[in-house]
């Protein structure tokens, strides 16, 4: 009978799994190890041995997973074997869905060893599937607060406890959680900050150090984010704005939203941990102050608040496919390649000047040409499907917030909080108010209308940058004034 199994191994080793064991028990190899046997032990078919090393179990956005799950769908295996429901994962809503509805629906029997379950039998070990998972969220939740705590009274403490660091230092050889002096990359960062006090612009800080080929950060270290290789202004500005050069060690400016989301947001100035002489300064106190008083000051005298126009944002040179920019000149808008406006003098590109009026004329004309042999309704739909992120980021908000509820509501339940019958009874209802918020997202209010002239009426009207961004991804004009339109309904 167990020649009928297509067998997938699933493998799971975070960061924190090889930081926390001292043993080799969780490692890649141990548990590949103990799968392989137990498959052969029990004569099932492997089809595959998919590994996730390094990526945490607190959500499924992994290579390893969803090439399994790929092959589930496409009937390459029916069977999933893991060491232990942790390694499946530690979300314990994701995790219980997968075990007890996604794989059910799929025809797949789940297997985890050291846990004794076993989908296909009547285990009674099968009952206690929803608490173990709980029990690996909560270690999850618990593990992170640790991590936190540890970071944080490091940060206190004066110990540098970030990733890369900033350009001028480096880690102590001796001790990781100190900086040290980079000579040449100091030598730079000291340059700079002397012709921002010589009230050079940004702009003419960059020209200078473009123009000595200067290297940059990115180059310094071989980050490979800079393609073109030149100074520009996010770079200096943030050197100049970095207080960490003047021997202070500022941490803790942004946090991950939490233990399950890995998107880091940013802290209040006020939650900055910022700790004095801890490190050696390339920069004296007195003239960091006086650099951001410059800045602050040029700043404030820069009103550049330019109208905006229905083509902005989807505007590239058809060369080095950087934006292009529109600028004003005796009430005259015209197109100018960002790329030389910068670089100029390094002719990294040409100028592309061209009349704004006559190209947003010529797309104008282009895209009506366009609409006409679609279906405008099914366009609409088409664009607002598409773009329905931007629009249900409240809703989204809302399924976490009830996510959280559940924890709150497991927890309250094994501390004997609540009995039975409440947890039931909330838990149904914090379900069915999820579920109903996915199917809203996932339907996405849609009223069929006639709108096609409503779309000629935006179109005619100059100020719906809104709907031209949905219509159109980019344009590509060329030096001899030639534009190439990409659309964004081109697939209808």
């Amino acid at each position: 009978m167990n020649n009928n199994y297509k067998c997938g191994l699933y493998i799971r080793l975070s960061k924190e799994d090889e930081i926390k064991n001292n043993t080799d028990s969780e490692s890649v190899s141990n548990q590949k190890e103990l799968l392989v046997k137990y498959s052969k032990d029990n004569n099932y078919n492997v089809y595959d041995i998919y590994i996730d090393d390094g990526y945490t179990g607190t959500n499924f956005n992994r290579p390893g997973f969803n090439k399994m799950i790929e092959d589930i769908k496409n009937n390459k295996i029916n069977m999933v074997i893991v060491k232990d429901l942790s390694r499946l994962g530690r979300d314990y809503i994701e995790t219980g869905k997968y075990i007890e509805k996604w794989f059910p629906e799929n025809n797949v029997r789940f297997i985890s060893i050291l846990d004794n379950i076993d989908t296909l039998l009547d285990n009674s070990n099968n009952e206690f599937i929803p608490f173990k998972t709980i029990i690996n969220d909560f270690y999850s939740r618990e593990n992170s607060k640790k991590i936190k705590a540890a970071l944080r009274t490091k940060q206190l403490n004066g110990k540098w406890v970030g990733g890369c660091t900033p350009f001028g230092y480096m880690t102590d050889p001796k001790d990781k959680n100190h900086l040290i002096i980079n000579k040449e990359e100091a030598t730079i960062v000291k340059r700079i900050f002397d012709m921002a006090l010589s009230t050079y612009s940004i702009n003419k800080i960059i020209n200078v150090l473009n123009e000595e080929k200067i290297k940059t950060p990115a180059l310094f270290r071989n980050i490979k984010k800079n393609t073109l290789g030149c100074w520009n202004r996010t770079t200096i500005k943030t050197i100049l704005k970095n207080e960490l050069y003047t021997g202070n060690l500022v941490q803790n400016r942004r946090n991950k939203i939490n233990y399950k989301i890995r998107k880091l947001k940013l802290n209040k100035k006020d939650d900055w941990i910022i700790i004095k002489n801890t490190h050696e300064k390339i920069i004296d106190e007195k003239d960091f102050e006086e650099v951001n008083r410059l800045l602050k000051l040029n700043g404030n005298t820069k009103s550049n608040k330019k109208n905006k126009t229905i083509l902005d944002g989807v505007l590239y040179c058809g060369e080095c496919k950087k934006k292009l920019i529109i600028q004003k000149n005796k009430n005259k808008k015209y197109l100018m390649c960002n790329t030389y406006k910068k670089y100029s003098k390094l002719k990294l590109c040409s100028s592309h000047s061209n009349n704004y009026l006559n190209v947003e004329k010529n797309v104008l004309s282009q895209l009506k040409k366009e609409l006409d042999k679609i279906d405008i309704n099914l366009l609409y739909k088409k664009i607002r499907i598409n773009n329905k992120n931007n629009n249900t980021k409240e809703l989204n908000i809302k399924i976490e917030n009830n996510k959280n509820n559940l924890d709150n509501l497991y927890l309250d339940k094994l501390n004997n909080k609540i009995d039975e019958e409440m947890f039931n009874r909330l838990f149904i209802k914090i379900n069915n108010e999820i579920d109903l918020l996915k199917k809203e997202i996932s339907n996405y209010s849609y009223k069929p209308i006639d709108i096609k002239e409503e779309v000629v009426n935006s179109l005619i009207n100059i100020n719906n940058n809104q709907f031209i961004n949905k219509l159109i991804k980019r344009i590509e004009i060329h030096q001899d004034k030639t534009l190439d339109i990409y659309f964004n309904f081109k697939m209808i």
